[in-house]
């Protein structure tokens, strides 16, 4: 027998540690490979991680509540040596992880910059000097989202962050006056998490908010003509959403310097088109999967991974790679009978739009006879976009 150290996976790009929720085992159970096994929780999703070892679990290395860094082991496990085979993908996963890690270290960090490898985030020394000045905690400077290259934090995120921190506080910590029957209902992690990245995007990005309606007859009698055969041609259900990310998509195609980021003075033009789609779950919080590459996906393709996308983020199914690389986002807000709304963006993108609910409505409608009044499905759509790099013309021209 044999004993090895099971190290954490990989869990998608960007993704370097998470928090370790529970473990599903103890130590004495025997597993198999691709078990269930632990719990965590990454600054995009919770989820599960699988035993990469079959055998018998030893020992834990991380307790709830440790930071499990990606490529360190966490467990012991007994296994049956002559049943040891290398994984040579895990392996190399987990090298080509390390070097891509050190290469973009590399790049983020200036050469005179005390480079510390047991850290996740990397932070100049002019800004860690700065952030000891103004004695800056380091769990402060964790939750400042950076613009600058790979995401780090730069002396003018700093310095926005020192001059809203009082104000922040103010509002954060209001005067709340509770009485004996009001309820007190403390905010869940992913909650936390939302109101942070809502409050930060307002910071970051002076939102403009952009309207039109269209008229969604055709498409709405398309769809009604053909659900039932596509069903059961394609065992799928065909709703409006996938049908928008395409319009979407196409739309990005025409005007792609909507699908850019920002990165302090610099703006990147993302080479691919990944659409994210707000999901509401079952307990009232929020999270968006991506389709990747949604220009280059059929409507049948788009109908299936929308679904599945959707049905596993409400059963609590996603993988973090599920939630990574989007280049712009959507929100179907009409499926809660909402008419239009103003969406804020999801960083470090530049733009989001919102469909509200499909209503008929009369309309003028011009005919070779003259105008007549008829009733059509009219939809009112909502855009909005980072006015820092996308001004009236791009942003309204887009929707």
């Amino acid at each position: 027998m044999a004993l090895i150290k099971m190290m954490m996976p990989t869990m998608g790009e960007s993704i370097f540690e998470c928090t370790v929720l529970s473990w599903l085992i103890n130590e004495g159970d025997t597993v198999q490979v691709d078990d269930m096994i632990l719990e965590v929780a990454t600054d995009k999703i919770d989820t599960e991680v699988a035993a990469t070892i079959g055998g018998v679990v030893k020992e834990f290395l991380v307790k709830i509540g440790d930071i499990a860094k990606i490529g360190e082991p966490i467990c012991i496990i007994e296994t049956d040596e002559a049943a040891i085979e290398p994984d040579l993908s895990f392996i190399t996963s987990q090298l080509n992880f390390a070097e891509n890690l050190l290469v973009k270290s590399s790049e983020v960090v200036d050469k005179q910059a005390n480079i510390n490898l047991e850290e996740t985030r990397f932070y100049s020394p002019l800004v860690l000097s700065i952030a000891k000045e103004e004695n800056i905690s380091k769990s402060d400077l964790e939750k400042i989202i950076g613009t600058g290259l790979e995401g780090r934090v730069t002396k003018y995120d700093l310095f926005d962050f020192i001059k809203n921190k009082k104000v922040k506080v103010e509002i954060s910590k209001p005067i709340v006056k509770i009485s004996t029957q009001d309820e007190i209902i403390p905010m869940d992690r992913m909650r936390k998490m939302i109101a942070e990245r809502m409050v930060e995007s307002v910071r970051i990005a002076p939102h403009v908010t952009s309207f039109v309606e269209t008229d969604m007859t055709n498409i709405v009698l398309w769809r009604e003509k053909n659900k039932e055969n596509f069903k059961q041609k394609h065992k799928e259900n065909i709703t409006f959403t996938p049908i928008l990310i395409q319009a979407v998509a196409k739309a990005i195609e025409a005007f792609p310097m909507m699908n850019i980021q920002v990165q302090g003075d610099n703006i990147i033009k993302k080479a691919a088109i990944n659409i994210g789609m707000a999901v509401a779950l079952p307990n009232g919080n929020l999270i968006v999967p991506v389709v990747k590459n949604a220009n280059l996906l059929s409507l049948i393709e788009l109908s299936k991974k929308v679904n599945d996308l959707t049905n596993r983020a409400r059963e609590n199914k996603l993988k973090p790679d599920d939630l990574t690389e989007g280049t712009f986002t959507i929100s179907n807000i009409g499926t809660f009978g909402n008419i239009t709304g103003t969406p804020i963006i999801n960083q470090p993108q530049v733009g989001i739009v919102a469909f509200g609910a499909i209503q008929k409505k009369p309309a003028v409608l011009e005919t070779p006879t003259g105008d007549v009044i008829a009733i059509r499905h009219k939809m009112l759509i909502s855009h909005s976009y980072d006015h820092r790099v996308v001004d009236g013309f791009l942003g309204g021209s887009f929707l």
